[in-house]
This record gives structure tokens, sequence and C-alpha cells, in this order.
């Protein structure tokens, strides 16, 4: 508790003045230079009182809020520098080839010989975040039904194709060297599928977290989703301060923090231990208690993102828990069979059969949410 207090102590400070200067810097003044100076000036004070808070015997409480101002100073000058965009590097050629990668991957789902262009559409969605060739009346069944979140790339996506990663490394073995070889593949393709795709707010969110969760068990420390959510905020405030403007963006930390702070309370209200004298018996109270567990999960995210989504485009959707009850599970089919056949089809030798389990998946997904929708 006294780490996440830590860095949640840091993360939010800073962020705040991020914000603050990222969303009010054009209000002020256009030119710029009032807002950088003044943000700069308040940085270099804060830091001068943090370095001479000893001789100056401040106590606790002043020493605080100095730590307080000096961070959110700190992340206003971060957000001022973003605003006005000042360059500090151009595009990389690893980033250059991993959008050429990704560009490749968009024409081989194309080439895939499904029998319904919406299919390629909504797997080139799932797989690499282009929507433009989405139909309307499926994006609105999307929305309507409060599946969205499945179309915008995000931690349900970098997590399946995380674990498929995890699960094609076994032969590396439990040994210590062999887990720390799969923690660094693992963050290095994770990466480049993130530059792929675009490299979107939510997707970079969910990124950081694996990168923050492979170099803690790496180096066998602890670690919370609390405290991901703080480390992972900070960092990328940090490194785009600009982000925080992005819908995805707000949306994305919105729904961790309702998981990490509201769905461990709504899970509790399930009592604890295994009822039943059978294994019939046994095997009904885990599949209720999953039941439970995945309604609690979609009624925390909802309760964090509701407010936003609403604020945004104007809609709630009424049946969300029957719509992830569904999709959640059938999209984790979905994406390891449209993998499947996107590398199979790259090599030239993906079977009917796998096109047919695939497209079938989708329409089953699409079908479902339709219904939804018209409910």
């Amino acid at each position: 508790m006294d780490v996440e207090r830590e860095i949640a102590g840091i993360a939010l400070p800073f962020t705040i003045g991020a914000v603050i200067t990222v969303c009010t810097v054009k209000f002020f003044c256009a030119g710029g230079f009032v807002v950088h100076e003044l943000a700069f000036a308040a940085c270099f004070m804060s830091l001068c009182g943090l370095l001479l808070r000893k001789r100056l015997s401040l106590g606790d409480g002043a020493v605080r809020t100095l730590l307080i101002l000096s961070l959110c100073s700190c992340g206003a000058l971060s957000g001022a520098v973003s605003a006005y965009h000042i360059p500090f590097a151009d595009c990389s050629s690893v980033e250059e080839y991993a959008i050429g990668f990704g560009i490749r991957m968009q024409n081989i789902i194309d080439s895939i010989p499904f029998s319904s262009a919406q299919t390629n559409a909504l797997l080139k969605a799932l797989l690499t975040g282009e929507r433009s060739t989405l139909p309307a009346g499926l994006t609105e069944a999307f929305r309507d039904s409060g599946a969205s979140h499945i179309l915008a790339l995000s931690g349900l996506h970098l997590g399946i194709i995380y674990g498929i990663f995890s699960k094609v490394l076994f032969f590396t073995g439990n040994s210590v060297a062999g887990r720390r070889m799969r923690s660094a593949v693992i963050v290095i393709l994770c990466g480049f599928y993130t530059l792929a795709t675009g490299a979107v707010p939510s997707i970079v969110r969910a990124f950081i977290f694996i990168f923050l969760g492979e170099a803690a068990r790496m180096t066998g420390r602890l670690h919370s989703l609390r405290q991901l959510l703080m480390a992972s905020l900070l960092i990328q405030v940090i490194i785009d301060p600009l982000s925080v403007r992005s819908v995805s963006f707000q949306l994305s930390y919105a729904a961790i923090a309702g998981i990490a702070f509201i769905y461990p309370w709504l899970r509790d209200f399930w009592p604890s231990g295994e009822a039943g004298d059978d294994s019939c018996g046994r095997a009904l109270v885990r599949a209720m208690r999953w039941i439970w567990n995945s309604a609690a999960l979609s009624i925390s995210c909802q309760l964090a993102t509701g407010p936003l989504a609403y604020l945004y485009f104007s809609t709630f959707p009424q049946h969300f828990l029957l719509t992830n009850l569904i999709s959640l599970p059938l999209t984790g089919f979905i994406i390891p069979c449209a993998l499947a056949c996107l590398g199979l089809s790259g090599l030239g030798c993906c079977p009917a059969f796998m096109v047919s389990v695939t497209e079938w998946l989708v329409s089953l997904l699409t079908w479902s949410l339709e219904v939804i929708a018209s409910m």
C-alpha cells in the first residue's frame, strides 16, 4: 500500500499539471510564450524549494506541498513543450518498418478468401486498428450494443496476443534464464506490434503494463494492478503529454481504474469457498462464480467509463452486461483464429477449414451484437 501511495503521489500531480497546461494553453494565450515561461519558472522555483527544504526547516506539510507543486509544475512544463510541438527526434527506422509491417498485415487480411468482405473489414479492425472499411451499419451495431471497446485496440487485444506469445514460447522452459529470455522476447514482440498498429494511446497503455509487469517478474518484485496503473500513467504522460486529450487514453485508464478500485469490491460479494458435495455441484458453483466475476468486471468498467462515454458520445448502452458476456469470450476465440489465418495466409498455406471457422465466429459475433442493438 505504501508503494502504491508513493507512485500515486508522483503520478497524479504530474498528470494534473500536464492536463491543465495541455487543455487550457490555447485558451490563455495563442502564442504560448507566457504559459511556457510561467511553467518553467514554477518548475524552477519548486525544485529550488525542494533543494533548500532542510535549510528552511520546513515541516512535513510544507515539504509535501512543495513536492506536489513541483510535480504539477514539471507536468505543466512537459505539457507546454508538447503543446507547441517542439521536435525532439524523427521517426526511427524501426518505427517505419513496423508501420510498413502493419500495412502488409492489412493487405494479407484483405486477401483472405472470406465469403463476406465484412469479415475482412472486421478482422482488419480487430488486428490492426484500421476501421475505415467497416460498414456503417456494423459500426452502429457495435456502438448501440455497447461493444465499441472491442473495435478500439486496447488491453483486451494486446492481452490476448500476449497470452499467445507466452504459449508459443513455452519451449524456453522455467529456468531463470529461460523466463528472462521469454519475457524479453514477449516485450519486444508486443512493442513491435504496438508500433505496427499505430501506437494509439490505449494500446500504448497496454504495452506499458506488459513492460512493467515483465520487468517486475524478471527482477522478482511484487506488483499490483494499482501500482501498474499509476506507474503507467506517469510514464505515458511523460512520453506524450498530449495523449491526455485522446478519448482512447481517457477511456482506457478509466476502465483500468474501475477494474483496480471497483471490481475487487464487487467481486467479493460472491461468498468464498466451494459448495456442493459432488463434482457436478462444484462445477456449477464455479460456473456461477465465473458469471458473477464477469458481470462484476463489466459493471466496474461501465461505472468508470460510462460518464466519459456519455459526455463524448451522448449514449449509454442499456444491455452492456449481456453484450460483454457474449462478445468478450467470442473475441477471445476470434483473435487467435484470425492471427492463425493471417500467419498461414502470409505463408500461402491457410487451410479452408480455418477460414470457415474464423468467418463463422465473426458471423456469430456480429449477429449477436445486431440482435442486442435492436432490443
